[in-house]
């Protein structure tokens, strides 16, 4: 297996090309440390606490419909993972060998749109972080928000090296942080109605069923950008668990913290009073860790973005391979953008924001469909590298149209049944709260790209079977 030598640099040098084999390097549990570190993070704590808050379910029904939705979901980002050793190269980069050269387009400005939302949501959530910890010590809001945001782009520059051994710290510590979260909670005097407040109800059960399905697809566009290193012969396996069991347990455990805080605390406090009230003295604590893994997640999506940049420009410039500095520039360009943003803010942009990425994953669904049907049904992991970084597409050519025409039925199938911020469709109340729009994207993107995929080589073994040639 190869191994880093002393003179490997610290910053990553690649960018959205190849990883050569000799260069690869790491083990499938760096993949696990990633992914359960990563979402050990307030937001999963506030999404958990809506199970009791929003949903109304009791504590039993909501821990089985947050570990039903996630252990669905995981398998989405977990295959998707898996071929980052396989292919050495970016998820948005490998979508040319399913889109197309100039396809694959559409798919990666839906990304990069998605990383900066959420770099720029991250950053004025650290930043708030930063002024509420220490109340005694006022720092600015905007002082705050340039903390936050100049230290994600540090760790998000320095790149992937560097982000994985964060997570692996963190999976340690964030890890025991919250496990000592849930023994302080259970330690102490609950409240009466701590096991019987709220009940079971059809519509927030499949609601929170979803809810963990959707969150764990939102991943899937740049999962393989972080095990793109590994080396080729580690198999399918061992990355498809190690990302398995990461995302879905560190999920499961910041929805299900959430949860507990919420019901561990009086009915209707916000979810992050709640987590410090029902948590005492190991509060603050709680809240200078989940401030450095808001920094730390966040360099993931603006790490995310300059790829999927790179890769919009780099798709008119084939010959051109993207430099450190590129990296690095690109870096700064949405850092000072996204700060601008962030200072102007309003006191609901968060909330805002995040309705709009999640109404956003109604492109994401069917790219999804498409990526995994071609690379485990179709392809079988079997494609040609050399074609995806070729000005004309190689033998991918420049648009797919059995992928993109798949894709656009995928989303618009979805629209009657949206519930989203942006849009609610006709039909999107047939199960109160819950947007069931994913699974009929999933249902019908899946054997349309599949069938218009095999067609013309149906019917070429329909031509050899009768004597005809070409």
């Amino acid at each position: 297996m190869p191994q880093m030598s002393r003179q490997d640099p610290l910053i990553e040098h690649h960018t959205v090309d190849y990883v050569p084999l000799a260069e690869r390097h790491g083990k499938a549990r760096d993949l696990f440390t990633l992914w359960f570190s990563t979402n050990i993070a307030p937001l999963p704590i506030v999404t958990g606490a809506m199970v009791a808050q929003v949903f109304h379910l009791n504590l039993l029904w909501g821990l089985l419909a947050i570990a039903l939705g996630h252990l669905l979901g995981g398998v989405v980002i977990a295959l998707a993972s898996a071929q980052g050793p396989r292919m050495g190269i970016p998820q948005m980069v490998q979508s040319r060998g399913q889109f197309g050269r100039y396809g694959a387009l559409l798919i990666v400005f839906f990304a990069a749109l998605i990383y900066i939302g959420f770099f720029i949501s991250n950053i004025v959530l650290a930043g708030k972080s930063i002024v509420g910890i220490v109340p005694s010590v006022p720092v600015p809001v905007p002082a705050s928000i340039l903390i936050g945001a100049l230290s994600a782009t540090a760790i998000g520059v320095i790149g992937y090296r560097f982000i994985h051994t964060l997570n692996r710290i963190g999976t340690w510590v964030m890890g025991s942080a919250l496990l000592a979260g849930f023994v302080y909670i259970f330690a102490h005097d609950l409240p009466a109605d701590f096991l019987t407040r709220g009940g079971f109800n059809a519509a927030g059960w499949l609601a929170t069923v979803s809810l963990g399905i959707i969150w764990q697809i939102s991943f899937s566009p740049y999962t393989s950008d972080y095990s793109r290193y590994l080396p080729a012969d580690i198999g399918i396996t061992r990355p498809f668990i190690a990302t398995y069991l990461g995302a879905t347990l560190g999920t499961i455990l910041s929805f299900a913290f959430g949860l507990v805080a919420a019901l561990a605390t009086p009915e209707g406090t916000e979810a992050m009073v709640a987590v410090k009230q029902a948590t005492g003295a190991l509060g603050p604590i709680l809240m200078v860790l989940f401030l450095l893994n808001i920094i730390s997640h966040n360099a993931l999506n603006l790490y995310g973005a300059v790829l999927s940049i790179i890769t919009s420009i780099q798709t008119f410039a084939s010959h051109w391979t993207p430099s450190i500095k590129v990296r690095v520039v690109l870096s700064g360009i949405i850092l000072a953008g996204c700060c601008v943003v962030a200072l102007g803010a309003s006191a609901d942009f968060i909330a805002q924001f995040i309705g709009l990425i999640l109404a956003l994953l109604l492109v994401l669904v069917p790219w999804a469909s498409i990526n995994l049907i071609d690379f485990y049904v179709i392809k079988r992991g079997v494609y040609d590298i050399a074609s995806i970084f070729q000005a004309d597409g190689g033998v991918y050519g420049r648009f797919n149209l059995h992928a993109i025409v798949a894709y656009f039925i995928g989303i618009i199938v979805q629209l009657p049944f949206a519930n989203t911020s942006l849009y609610v469709g006709p039909w999107a109340n047939l199960v109160e709260g819950a947007d069931l729009s994913w699974l009929v994207g999933l249902a019908v993107t899946c054997p349309l790209y599949y069938c218009l995929a095999t067609r013309k080589q149906t019917q070429k073994v329909r031509a050899a079977k009768l004597g005809y040639t070409d």
